[in-house]
This record gives C-alpha cells, sequence and structure tokens, in this order.
C-alpha cells in the first residue's frame, strides 16, 4: 500500500510551489477578506443586538452571507489547486467559483452553513439571555457547553467536509450529493492526519498575533497550499492503492 505523504513533507511542497507566488496570493486574500468583510459589516452595522428581533435579524443575515462565500470559497480552493499542480495563476481565479457551476458552490455552502449554524444556535440564546442577564450566574454553564458544542461541530464538519470545493473543480459534473458523499468517503481515515495538520499551524498563528495580524498575510495563503497539497496527495495515493488492490 502506497503510503500519504507526511504534514512536513506537505508544507515542503506548499513551500516550494508557493515560491515567486506570495505577492498574487496575498491580493487575492486581501480581495476577499474586504469584500467578506464589507458585506458582513455593512450588513449588520444597523442591527441593535441587545433586542430578539435584531439577534434574530443578525443570526438570519450572517446565515445568508456565510453561505454566499461558498462562491469565494470554491474560487479560493480553484486558485490554491493551481499552485499546488505548478500553473499560473491570477487575482481573478479567485472569482472563478462565480463561473464553474455557482449554484452547486452555493448548495454546497448551504449544507455546510446549515450544520454549522444549527449547533451556533443554542450559543446564540444562550448569548443573548447572558447579555440580558449578567447576573445570573445559572446560564454559565449551559453557555460554555453550548460553545464547547458549537467548537467541536465545526472542527468536524470543517475536517469531513474539506475536500468537497476542491472536488467540485476535479468532477464539476457530480451532483451536489455526490461531492458532499465523495468528501466524507475520502475523509474516513483521514480525519486524524487533517486534524494535526490543521494544528501544526497553531504555533505560526501564534506567532503571527504578535505582528498585529500581519503576518497572517502570508501564513493564510500558505495554510490554503498546504491544504491544497493535501487534497492532491488523498487523491493520487488512494487511485495508487485502488490500482494495487485491483
Amino acid at each position: 500500500m502506497n503510503q500519504y505523504k507526511s504534514c512536513a513533507e506537505l508544507k515542503a511542497l506548499a513551500k516550494e510551489h508557493m515560491f515567486g507566488k506570495y505577492g498574487i496570493s496575498i491580493g487575492a486574500t486581501l480581495i476577499v477578506a474586504m469584500i467578506t468583510g464589507f458585506v458582513s459589516i455593512f450588513s449588520t452595522i444597523f442591527l441593535d443586538t441587545t433586542t430578539v428581533i435584531g439577534v434574530v435579524l443578525n443570526f438570519l443575515i450572517s446565515f445568508v452571507i456565510a453561505v454566499l462565500t461558498g462562491l469565494f470559497t470554491s474560487g479560493e480552493n480553484y486558485f490554491y489547486l493551481k499552485i499546488a499542480c505548478g500553473k499560473p495563476v491570477t487575482i481573478s481565479d479567485v472569482f472563478y467559483g462565480f463561473k464553474l457551476f455557482p449554484n452547486k458552490a452555493v448548495l454546497i455552502q448551504l449544507f455546510i452553513a446549515v450544520c454549522m449554524y444549527l449547533s451556533m444556535l443554542p450559543m446564540t440564546v444562550f448569548s443573548f439571555m447572558v447579555q440580558r442577564n449578567p447576573e445570573n450566574s445559572i446560564l454559565i454553564l449551559p453557555y460554555s457547553l453550548s460553545i464547547i458544542l458549537y467548537l467541536v461541530v465545526t472542527v468536524i464538519i470543517s475536517i469531513t467536509y474539506a475536500q468537497v470545493f476542491f472536488l467540485l473543480h476535479d468532477f464539476p459534473n457530480y451532483s451536489v450529493r455526490e461531492l458532499i458523499s465523495m468528501s466524507r468517503k475520502l475523509m474516513k481515515g483521514n480525519k486524524g492526519r487533517y486534524f494535526y495538520l490543521m494544528v501544526s499551524f497553531i504555533p505560526l498563528m501564534l506567532l503571527g498575533l504578535l505582528s498585529c495580524g500581519i503576518a497572517y498575510l502570508w501564513l493564510i495563503p500558505y495554510m490554503n497550499a498546504t491544504y491544497a497539497e493535501f487534497f492532491l496527495d488523498l487523491m493520487k495515493t488512494n487511485q495508487q492503492n485502488q490500482k494495487v488492490s485491483a
């Protein structure tokens, strides 16, 4: 059986393929961040989150925005997939999600967002209750547990469906259900490896805080490039193992 590349090997490949491409990658990251950030802030800045109506509207608006960001997620995955394959990239590549079956990208993100926002709902409710009744210590435990629930579900969903947008670009004619199912199957037995890869970036993320977040302009592209390398290695090794077993 062929072995998957180690975390260190994937990072080394990412660094190799990112050489000379950090400038355009930083530019692409800034553009996406500014667009999504502006939309998020502008859409909720006038809401009064101290009222029930304000909290509900904020929750719904942020959900819709989260769904629509699937278009940018698709484009970013395409951008870094090209880098991992040694192909030239342009800033416009991050908008490729608007061209390649945007309906599928939105539906995929809708599925992911529903899972995450359902787990966020208890945390949102308890957060509002704590805000309204800060002296009520009874709310602290359920509020803390709701935060833990949200974090656990978010990590599990993020890992399980980490490959779905990469798969969309490799298999654009597959249905949304097939792409979601394929990502789930690919990550079976590989969730621990992916989680370890994610955790391995924590030291760099902590160091990035010392630069007031400026270092994240380099770190985020590096992380995304590494995740693209993980996908390619996952697909290649699986195909080789299937040939051997056949």
